[in-house]
């Protein structure tokens, strides 16, 4: 008896215990979002006594220049993506498809960066030599360089797991190199280019750190920057109301990714690392 109980009840534990994990502070910070600024200067799990989120995140949009931080997201964020997607695809069939010792450590030096952090000092010290530093490009750069390795990692196993047929055919049709990677390999790469670009979205929208350093504010401040930046000043000073606001609609665009991709996810995932 005690045994089915705990077979039956470890996944119910886990699964409570994720819950909480992930359902207080989001609950915390909704319920303080709509909370006037008297109720919400010390945040609690408690509803409001006043519910007042139409002003609340009406200032956080307006007081926040939340749409000018939207902008500057988008302008660093897409074209990170787009190439982390193509550079890490085309890497990833050379890595497949090719057998030397050459290519397998060229291989294992593109995916050491999922284990060795990224040396922001350096980054920046050669962003300035390149005359990149507090530029979009130098962050696009960034975040290229920083998520290649996740995208090559994943598409490489699951090119190997295409048939050498399909492009062999391909070849004695007369197709060449070019014709064959965006006819054959892309489409095929679907899934995992649809978890890559999930997942270097997540990333790099709620990244502060290294766009601190980077971009370092001002017109180009992305939307998690300039949180930073308004939730220092006076203006935000305390208005903890304000700030949870902000960052529940800073997170919207991204639940909506992950919503709609969410199966995308697992499928990418287990195909490219299993395959």
């Amino acid at each position: 008896m005690t045994a089915v109980m705990w077979r039956y009840g470890r996944p119910a534990l886990v699964l409570l215990l994720a819950s909480l994990a992930v359902g207080v502070p989001l609950w915390l910070v909704v319920v303080t979002s709509a909370k006037p600024q008297a109720e919400a200067i010390k945040p609690n799990l408690d509803l409001p006594v006043h519910w007042q989120p139409a002003s609340n995140y009406q200032d956080a949009v307006s007081q926040g220049e939340m749409l000018r931080g939207f902008v500057n997201s988008l302008l660093v964020v897409v074209p990170s993506v787009v190439l982390v997607l193509l550079l890490g695809a085309g890497a990833a069939w050379v890595f497949a498809r090719r057998k030397s010792r050459l290519v397998s450590a060229a291989y294992a030096l593109c995916i050491s960066g999922l284990l060795l952090p990224p040396a922001v000092i350096t980054i920046v010290m050669e962003l300035r030599q390149l005359g990149l530093a507090n530029t979009r490009p130098g962050m696009i750069a960034v975040y290229t360089g920083m998520y290649l390795s996740t995208s090559i990692f994943f598409m490489t196993g699951f090119i190997r797991a295409i048939p050498m047929e399909l492009e062999e055919a391909a070849r004695m049709d007369g197709a060449g190199p070019a014709r064959i990677f965006a006819r054959i390999i892309l489409p095929l790469l679907r899934p995992v280019i649809a978890t890559a670009t999930i997942m270097v979205m997540l990333y790099a929208w709620s990244d502060v750190f290294y766009a601190f350093f980077v971009l370092g504010g001002g017109e180009r401040a992305t939307l998690p920057l300039n949180l930073y930046k308004v939730a220092s000043a006076q203006l935000y000073l305390n208005n903890w109301h304000l700030v949870f606001a902000y960052v529940v609609v800073m997170s919207l665009p991204m639940v909506a990714v992950f919503l709609v991709g969410q199966r995308k996810i697992v499928s990418g995932i287990t195909s490219g690392a299993v395959k």
